[in-house]
């Protein structure tokens, strides 16, 4: 098999001799990969002895393709110093947390992703709140989070151990993503400690180049000003319409006001669609913001004259119903594609997978009734993804078992422990898959847990509750218990498959959210709506098939929006 050469369109060509930093806004498959490979090829060709590139994304996932990427093309080597290549988290880590410890602190930094999820309370009788509910720089109260969690009657006691809690853990040199990048800052901000890194990380990267930079917060976006300020030049290479990480500070006005700070002959677009059909391409469109779609993307791809139009699935009822799932693995099969290379997904898996008719998540937090659903959902997954999710969730019941993380997040035990993944992984896939559910395996839910208690009792801590408490009768038990097929459609978070591609996909748009979302995007509703921005991002990654599913009261509103971008759109009632 050969491949077909490179040719390059202008605006990409443009990007990839550009000198010094830009902001380049691509659409969805604009081929940025493709072109940062070119990028790096063009530099690698002319640089200095010794300097490097770094490239920074914001997940695994992209990064691993860049880096798969840039080793079969020969321009880099394992390992890749001098370049970097990996998350804008593992950077900070490496360049700006690692080398110089926690201030005040002889402790080595350790990360703590889900420290903030760390449960505090100031006597034995008070009511158990999460480290998030308080300021990280005050240790006040958040209103917002203690309503949320249902708080009653007088914090201050609360705030107390807040605040010593988050000093303790610094102390103990654990921090979480948020405290990585603020420490950053501040050692960006000083003007001492300025004067020495500027100097230091230019001479080791001749340029640096952030993809995926709409999931940038506030205190990225002024790390990467700084590198601009210090003379080390960026490519920032983005999408605006696929910021969707607002949860962790996301940014949306602001990333727009940080593209006013390039020059318009710094500001470069890329707005041909390698990826989709010219239905799709055209249709995605439609889920932009109103103010946002001045420039209908061109498809440009194999699968530009695909003659599949976009599907949009009616279903009605108050719930996501388990036809979607049918009737997508009938227009699936009928296009010749295979369903486990077709994902569906959703704002959250739970609903993706209500979608697929898999066992349903009550909420119920027993542990009885948690292991079910992890089970379950290992056995309901059909990417690699998926199946590590369920296996930590099998992994946190045992712990709880053990008695394990009396006092502790999950993550703090595993650092506290130093216990890698393939330590525990063997063991819970084993559990796993000794507790697949099937009629000739498990008469009853009530068997399904006789069993569970029997491998789980050797886990009990001496003197403790016996098996029978900790694994409690469940009367709902049965909900989260069914037979898995032996194939079929992933069920996936729109969050999880940001930066990726399938042949076909069906995004399911839930009852909650879907009048609020397409209001927006027909202009009656002004603000801000990221709800919308997730719908775009999972329908962006279809290639040649795509499906949303939708609640009938608004299924023929978002028929005309979509067709109103110029693609062929059908209604399917369900």
């Amino acid at each position: 098999m050969t491949t077909r050469p490179f040719v390059p369109t202008d605006e990409q060509q443009r990007v990839i001799d550009h000198e010094g930093s830009a902001f380049i806004a691509a659409c969805p498959g604009a081929g940025k990969t493709r072109v940062m490979v070119e990028r790096a090829r063009k530099l690698l060709g002319n640089r200095a002895a010794g300097r490097g590139i770094a490239f920074l994304s914001f997940t695994i996932a992209a990064v691993s393709e860049l880096e798969d990427r840039l080793c079969r093309e020969g321009l880099v080597e394992t390992p890749a110093f001098p370049h970097f290549i990996g998350t804008f988290d593992s950077f900070l880590w490496q360049f700006l947390i690692a080398p110089f410890g926690v201030d005040g602190s002889l402790a080595r930094p350790r990360l703590i992703p889900d420290k903030d999820d760390r449960t505090i309370k100031p006597f034995a009788a008070a009511q158990a709140l999460p480290l998030e509910c308080f300021d990280r720089v005050t240790g006040n109260a958040i209103p917002a989070m203690i309503q949320r969690n249902g708080f009653r009657g007088k914090i201050a006691a609360h705030e107390t151990v807040a605040r010593n809690a988050r000093m303790r853990f610094l102390e103990r040199g654990e921090l979480d993503f948020a405290d990585a990048r603020s420490m950053a800052l501040a050692r960006l901000r000083d003007p001492a400690c300025g004067a020495i890194l500027g100097p230091a990380l230019g001479a080791r990267f001749q340029e640096v180049i952030v993809d995926e930079a709409q999931d940038c917060n506030p205190v990225d976006l002024e790390i990467i000003t700084w590198f601009r300020t210090a003379g080390v030049p960026v490519k920032v290479i983005c999408d605006p319409n696929q910021a969707i990480y607002g949860f962790r500070g996301g940014v949306t006005r602001e990333l727009r006001q940080f593209a006013e700070t390039f020059t318009p002959a710094e500001r470069l677009p890329m707005n041909g669609n390698f990826r989709s059909s010219e239905h799709i391409t055209k249709g995605v469109v439609a889920f932009r913001a109103p103010d946002m779609r001045a420039v209908v993307d061109e498809a440009l791809g194999e699968h530009r004259n695909e003659p599949t139009p976009v599907k949009i699935l009616s279903y009605p009822g108050n719930g996501v119903p388990s036809t979607i799932g049918a009737k997508f693995q009938e227009l699936v099969t009928a296009t010749g594609l295979e369903p486990r290379d077709c994902p569906v997904v959703s704002a959250t898996r739970r609903t993706g997978a209500n979608a697929l008719g898999h066992p349903q998540d009550s909420g119920v937090r027993d542990l009885s009734y948690r292991l079910a659903v992890a089970v379950s959902d290992f056995h309901f997954s059909f990417d690699i993804g998926a199946r590590k999710e369920a296996l930590i969730a099998v992994h946190r019941v045992l712990l709880e078992l053990g008695g394990q993380l009396e006092g502790k997040t999950y993550h703090q035990h595993l650092a506290d422990a130093d216990v890698a993944p393939d330590a525990w992984r063997p063991g819970a896939t084993e559990l796993a898959q000794a507790l697949r559910f099937a009629p000739e395996r498990f008469a009853t839910a009530e068997a399904w847990q006789d069993e569970a208690r029997r491998l789980l009792a050797p886990l009990l801590p001496a003197n403790g509750q016996s098996i029978n408490q900790r694994l409690r009768r469940n009367g709902d038990l049965h909900r989260a218990l069914s037979v898995a097929p032996a194939e079929g459609h992933p069920a996936r978070t729109i969050h999880s498959v940001k930066g990726m591609e399938f042949p076909a996909i069906c995004v399911v748009m839930s009852p909650r959210t879907a009048k609020g979302i397409i209001d927006f995007l027909t202009g009656t509703e002004n603000g801000d709506n990221e709800e919308a921005r997730k719908i775009y991002v999972g329908a962006s990654r279809a290639k040649r098939l795509l499906a949303i599913a939708v609640p009938q009261t608004q299924a023929g509103r978002l028929k005309d929006l979509m067709a109103g971008m110029g693609g062929t759109v059908a209604l399917v009632a369900l």
